[in-house]
């Protein structure tokens, strides 16, 4: 299998797909790279270079015990761009993928990259306060900790159907969406998949955002049940400089992956690529 072995000798699984200037999708919790299938292909049918991988503790990389930090995984891509010298690259990143994203800019700048998409992202903060009021309770956050801790098979389960919103009339979502949520968050470790709630919860990335130089879209449903629209994709379109917001009537969660949604959107991303 293709892989990146990081600074601390952890064995990043990646896919590597086409020829031409490099995409790197980054993806959200609990998923993998798998999660971007529809997008890889398009992508380097397309002319592109098209890559995933999967983060640390996710799909086919280490399940390792720590590291499951924001730092941690912004320098974990800047590995695999540097171990792969990827440059003029654009960076698309869903969900807590985007606090990646994020991070990884704040951390390492902007030198490698042409470009980023935020899909659905965490940024610039998840959790109500005072400053965030329209942030999600942080009751939420410990619940999503306990039910992962009391029965995670059953948890993932119930946790597609808000992901995909398809408890709602007319919903676009298919069994297959939410089979294949369940099996990507399965194969998440235990140890990763608590850490992370309190990463993408409480992480903070409105400094990282001030330091985008980059041509940015920002893309978001507003009918995401995970990762409200109002508390981040439209405040972080407002903290990235030159920013474009698309936000999709309906859109669920997982934009990138239901009928109608992601032909949208993979047809968003390649004009925006175009550019």
């Amino acid at each position: 299998m293709p892989v990146c072995t990081t600074r601390d000798g952890v064995e990043i699984f990646y896919k590597d797909w086409g020829a031409g200037r490099p995409v790197v999708f980054v993806h959200g919790w609990p998923l993998n790279g798998d999660a971007w299938q529809d997008q890889l292909k398009a992508v380097a049918d397309a002319g592109y270079r098209a890559l995933a991988h999967d983060r640390r503790g996710h799909g086919r990389s280490t399940p390792v015990w720590s590291g499951y930090d924001f730092d941690t995984f912004a320098d974990d891509l800047n590995d695999l761009l540097t171990g792969l010298d990827l440059r003029d690259v654009t960076l698309v990143a869903h969900s807590m993928g985007g606090g990646e994203l994020a991070r990884y800019i704040g951390r390492h700048g902007t030198g490698r990259l042409r470009s980023a998409v935020l899909l659905s992202a965490i940024t610039p903060v998840m959790v109500r306060s005072d400053s965030n009021p329209e942030g999600v309770p942080d009751e939420v956050f410990r619940g999503i900790k306990d039910g992962l801790l009391q029965e995670r098979s059953q948890f993932w389960k119930d946790t597609a159907v808000g992901f995909f919103s398809a408890d709602r009339p007319g919903t676009k979502a298919t069994r297959g969406n939410l089979d294949a949520f369940w099996y990507m968050a399965m194969a998440q470790t235990l140890e990763g998949g608590v850490r992370c709630v309190d990463a993408f919860a409480y992480t903070d990335f409105t400094e990282d955002l001030a330091k985008f130089d980059i041509p940015t879209l920002v893309v978001h449903g507003d009918d995401d049940e995970i990762v409200p629209l109002e508390a981040t994709g439209r405040k972080a379109a407002a903290l990235v400089a030159d920013a474009e917001l698309k936000v999709y009537e309906g859109g669920s969660h997982g934009i990138a992956l239901v009928p109608g949604d992601k032909e949208r959107f993979t047809g968003d991303l390649l004009e925006f690529l175009r550019r």
